[in-house]
């Protein structure tokens, strides 16, 4: 099962969007998973102008008690509220739309032409259910919907000489 498919983070996707659009934030991604720790749900969230720890914090207090009330998840966890990072997730069409012209990873579920893995340049996104991407000079158009992971790819050279990456 992928994790685009996983009842359990479409429901805490739907619980949480919500609260964090609510609250002026872009909900980026959530994971479920078990660590050494325990059962983990971490929560990327985003903003306009990025995300500091204060922000994290005040969705975290937020989110909290609407999943307690929810309770979408039978055992015990801890709630983490984070930024995605400099290679943060793309999960919806308006995330890769922001992203175009970045470099990305994506791997598919099913894939095409028997391919699974692709890198290389976000070029566009087609009514909200293709993704195109120029992978070393030749155009792939993936569907949304086989899409199981996808994350940019940091410029780690214009980072170390002070050239930001546009932020998404």
């Amino acid at each position: 099962m992928s994790k685009r498919e996983n009842p359990t983070i479409s429901k805490l996707i739907e619980i949480a969007a919500p609260v964090v659009t609510g609250a002026g934030y872009d909900l980026v991604d959530i994971e479920y998973r078990r660590e050494q720790v325990g059962w983990v749900v971490r929560v990327y969230v985003d903003g306009a102008g990025g995300i500091s720890f204060d922000d994290c914090e005040r969705i975290s207090r937020e989110l909290g008690p609407v999943f307690d009330v929810a309770d979408p998840i039978p055992q015990a966890y801890s709630l983490e509220v984070s930024s995605p990072g400099l290679d943060r997730p793309l999960r919806t069409p308006d995330h890769f739309r922001r992203c175009i012209g970045s470099v990305a990873k994506l791997v598919l579920e099913r894939g095409i032409e028997g391919r699974r893995k692709f890198k290389g340049e976000l070029v566009a996104v087609e009514d909200d259910a293709t993704v195109v991407i120029n992978v070393d000079g030749q155009v792939f158009r993936l569907p949304v919907g086989d899409i199981d992971s996808a994350k940019l790819v940091p410029d780690w050279d214009a980072i170390m000489t002070g050239k930001r990456q546009a932020q998404h």
